[in-house]
């Protein structure tokens, strides 16, 4: 749901960006020149000389932090819903069609608690700070599981484009609100039967028994009564509340302050699956800004447009492990 706003809207204005500029390039794509070593050399001697730094960041960058949804890490705590449903991943199940309302928002408690509420496995967004810190820098993310706060970045500088795992919306939309629910979701553990451990983490308990299904006291409302959704992009009824908007203009300012300067795109772990977002605008705003450098960290997805290629850094490899050489 989108709110008419003055404000600038650095969402669209980059998207807008992106997509004419991808018309406008012609030769097509490099995937890179020289050795792992020597452009994590070339990138080191980027961030020394940035005067600001964007970092574009997609899901690579969680699943570096060993943030997967499925594998091991899904079978350690949704091995009850795969038993009885057969759903193999996080992902698949959050569209899977559950029989009532109280087994749906019980999966739902599971998948927010354990993507947003924990700590990271791996010190990824941690190492990412201590590379950035001393320099002007603003993050856009496709990601919701707010790793960047968590790991102690400055909200201020944050812009997270498609929502986040700690937020309901009302379902429609409707009010252009959101709600924290941080408080439901603690209590929607508990009555699944999950124990805090000794650091306060929820857990499975000993008897790996749990419950599929929250009482139905627990369904969660908005404060006036209205049924709620998850305050994530998935069609037009994605609430854009005050925050959002926010971080939208603050993400726009930072382009414009910094506009000409030596600003290095630092993309990490953005995939194809929505390239308007990041990757695309990073290129256009890479070949506008003459002494700008682009920088792609990912697995098995690292290019540029030829028209860039002598200002850009591609690295194939895991974003996290490449981060670490950066320090």
């Amino acid at each position: 749901m989108k709110i008419n706003d003055h404000r600038e809207n650095g969402y669209a204005e980059t998207i807008r960006k992106g997509i004419d500029a991808v018309r406008s390039f012609r030769g097509g794509l490099s995937y890179g020149r020289g050795a792992a070593e020597e452009n994590v050399k070339r990138l080191k001697a980027a961030l020394r000389e940035a005067d600001a730094v964007v970092i574009g960041a997609g899901a690579g960058l969680s699943t570096s932090a060993g943030f997967t949804y499925s594998g091991e890490r899904f079978d350690r705590y949704f091995y009850d819903f795969r038993d009885r449903y057969g759903i193999t991943d996080m992902y698949s199940g959050g569209f899977y069609p559950f029989p009532d309302a109280e087994t749906t928002w019980a999966w739902w408690a599971r998948h927010i608690y354990f993507n947003r509420y924990v700590k990271s496995p791996k010190p990824v967004y941690e190492d990412l700070l201590s590379v950035v810190s001393d320099k002007e820098y603003f993050v856009i993310t496709t990601n919701v599981d707010h790793r960047f706060q968590l790991a102690g970045f400055d909200k201020k500088r944050l812009f997270y484009t498609q929502g986040d795992y700690g937020l309901f919306q009302r379902r429609g939309g409707g009010d252009g609100k959101t709600y924290d629910n941080a408080e439901w979701v603690a209590e929607a553990m508990e009555a699944e039967r999950f124990i805090k451990d000794e650091n306060g983490y929820f857990t499975t308990p000993k008897d790996r028994l749990l419950n599929m299904r929250l009482p139905s006291r627990l369904i969660p409302k908005t404060p006036d009564g209205y049924d709620v959704s998850m305050n994530l992009r998935s069609d037009d009824t994605f609430v854009e509340d005050d925050g959002w908007r926010r971080a939208s203009e603050n993400y726009a300012s930072f382009l414009h302050r910094h506009a000409g300067e030596r600003v290095l795109f630092l993309e990490l772990g953005v995939g194809s699956n929505t390239p308007v977002i990041i990757k695309y605008p990073f290129w256009a705003m890479a070949a506008e800004n003459k002494n700008a450098v682009y920088a792609c960290l990912n697995m098995n997805e690292t290019c540029c447009p030829v028209q860039i290629f002598d200002r850009s850094v591609c690295i194939d490899g895991d974003a996290g492990e490449i981060l670490k050489k950066l320090k």
